[in-house]
Parts: C-alpha cells; structure tokens; sequence
C-alpha cells in the first residue's frame, strides 16, 4: 500500500471513530430537565385503534427508543393506578391502592422529593383532580388513594411547584373544614379556581379547573391539557432543571366505562400534548421525553370488521388487566429505556440519568 494510500484509511478511520463516538456521547447525555407524560390505562392496543383513526401526526411514531414496562404490584398481578404510578416515583413495588409509601405502608422518598433536594422545579398537569392516585403518588403519602383531603396538605410540603387539574373540593370544601387556601398562601402558593385556563406567571401556583374530575374531550374540554402543560413548562423552564408529569388520566375512564369513543378522543388529545412536547426536545438538547402508562385498562381487542379495512373494538373487563405496556422516550438519555423491565426500573433510570442519589 502507498504511503498517501495508509494515511487515506488512518484518517477515514479516525473519522468514523470521531462520528461513532459522537453519536455515542449525544445518546448518553443526561438530561437536565424531564417530561413524563402517563397515558392511564393506555395499552398497545388503544395506541394501535386511536392511531389509526387519526388524521394528525402520529406522534408515537416519532420516537427512537421504545419499551416494556411489567405493570404487577407487590400483592396483585393486576395493579391499580395507586401502586402502578408509586412504582414509577419511589422503585418499590407496593399494594394497591397505596399512593408513596412500600409494602408496609412507609413513606418513601419519591421522584419530586428527590428532586426537589436537587434544585429542581416540578409540576403535575392532569385531566383527573390534583388528587388523583396518579398526580398523587409524586408529592403525598397516604396509605389509601381517596383520602383526598389528606392527599391536599402534602401540597404544603413545597415538593410539587405547580399543580393544575381538577380537584377545587379538596382545597376549598374540605370535610375537616380546615382553611388550607390560606396555608398553602402562607407557604407562597397562589390559588386559582376557575373554570377556565388563563394564563399566569407566578413560580408557585395551584390551579384547579373542576370540583373533582375535569370534562372529557366529548363534554368539550378543548386542548386544555396541551395549553395547561405549555403554561406550566413556561414557568418551570426559568429553572435550568425541572421535572414536569403530564397525565392524561381519562383514557382510563373510558376503559373502565367500556365506552371507545370515550377513550379514543382522549388518546388522540393525549398524542397532540406529547407532539407538543416532541417539539421542545427537538430544540432542547437537555431535556428528555418519556411516554408511558401505569396499566392497561378494559382488556380491549380489535376484532374483524365486515369492512376489512376497518375493526370492531371488544373489551374483556370494565377493569385493568395484567399486559405489560410501551414505553417511549426521546431526547438526553433515552437509550436507556429500551427492552423490558419491571415498572420499578423507570424509577431507577430516572434517579440515575437526573443523578437524584
């Protein structure tokens, strides 16, 4: 080989290490800054029939990275949303119906805790009440998921920045007739209870839109979730590290009602806020998306259709059932949520990529 041919392949080869070990340093970044969106009860199946039927961008379809996550709590193969989501913010499994604390009902440190020890901001926005098992299980600790009221006053705590839902009951109208708007003023919150999202730029707020549940996209709630999760990030980002949780918890209502259209317009709501997030991360090199649920709700299957081209959903159960469910994640640090793995590990991943401990 000439000598003006070997210096050829020396350089071609510490050009391809160069790009290699480039592509390699960009899918191992940590992220400073986390977006973890929960679709409740969204199984394989309602992402597979939603998507179909949409005419929008398939936002599922944009990720690299792709999972599954094994749903079963400590003492049932069939989790509820309370051990499914505390699995998710504390790495244990728990009992169902449990929101932040193990098997033997101790409470543990969870994600926003952990966090917050961190200079984090964080922020839940859901469809349900603030108070819901899912928003729950990452700032209280109860050992029963309605004790909403009790589910409240760990919002003093100053572990969850902001909070927008439904949920204005359990703040305002409480059972115990205890004056938590002023408390939680006292503690530099600023409360708003409306029935419509305007916009606010304060650090710490609680914003709830509904007595208890918010209306679904069918009573017509609009794009209330992706404004609410735009309002809140706005907020969050003045921190150069924050933690966001985003849930679109009424796919789970219309599992358990066995109503499709219920679910399905939900989902579709659901992927519109995740392309939304999508969008952030293209430009945001620090932040991670990730996109998963706690379970699966009402066994549905799709089933021939007279109309090939079309299928006929059935469900099995008004319940949940056991089938393990996608993960999905994008931005610094994705990689790591590839294969399969128990619920707990996304716990774990996150504690590691965010260095939390």
């Amino acid at each position: 080989m000439k000598y003006s041919s070997k210096i050829s392949v020396l350089l071609l080869a510490i050009f391809c290490f160069h790009i290699t070990a480039t592509a390699q340093n960009k899918s191992s970044k940590k992220p400073k800054r986390v977006i973890f969106l929960i679709g409740d009860g969204m199984g394989l199946t309602q992402i597979s029939a939603a998507m179909s039927r949409y005419n929008g961008q398939n936002a599922f379809m944009r990720f690299p990275v792709i999972g599954l996550s094994k749903t079963s709590s400590a003492k049932h193969y069939i989790t509820d949303s309370g051990a499914g989501a505390t699995a998710f913010t504390i790495g244990k499994k728990t009992y169902n119906y449990s929101i932040g604390v193990d098997a033997d009902t101790i409470a543990q440190p969870t994600l926003f805790e952990l966090a917050k020890l961190k200079n984090f901001s964080t922020g839940v926005v859901v469809t349900s009440s603030i108070q819901h098992a899912t928003p729950a299980s990452f700032y209280a600790h109860v050992p029963e998921r309605k004790m909403y009221d009790s589910i409240s006053t760990f919002l003093l705590n100053g572990n969850c920045d902001i909070a927008i839902g439904g949920g204005s009951k359990f703040i305002y109208e409480r059972e115990d007739n205890r004056n938590l708007v002023d408390e939680l003023e006292q503690k530099g919150f600023t409360l708003i209870k409306d029935h419509e999202l305007k916009p606010i730029n304060k650090s710490k707020f609680i914003y709830t839109l509904a007595r208890d549940g918010m209306k679904s996209m069918e009573e017509g709630r609009g794009d209330y979730l992706k404004k609410a999760s735009l309002m809140a990030i706005e907020q969050l980002k003045k921190n150069k590290n924050y933690f966001l949780m985003i849930e679109g918890s009424q796919i789970d209502w219309g599992g358990h009602a066995n109503k499709y259209e219920y679910m399905e317009t939900e989902l579709w709501d659901f992927n519109e806020v995740i392309n939304a997030m999508l969008d952030l991360a293209k430009e945001d090199k620090d932040l991670l998306i990730l996109v998963t649920a706690d379970h699966e709700t009402g066994g549905l299957s799709l089933t021939k259709h007279e109309d090939r081209l079309k299928f006929e959903p059935h469900y099995a159960t008004k319940s949940h059932t056991g089938t393990m469910v996608p993960v999905f994640a994008f931005g610094a640090g994705a990689k790591e949520f590839a294969g399969m793995y128990e619920n707990t590990e996304i716990f774990h991943k996150l504690v590691k990529l965010l260095h939390l401990k």
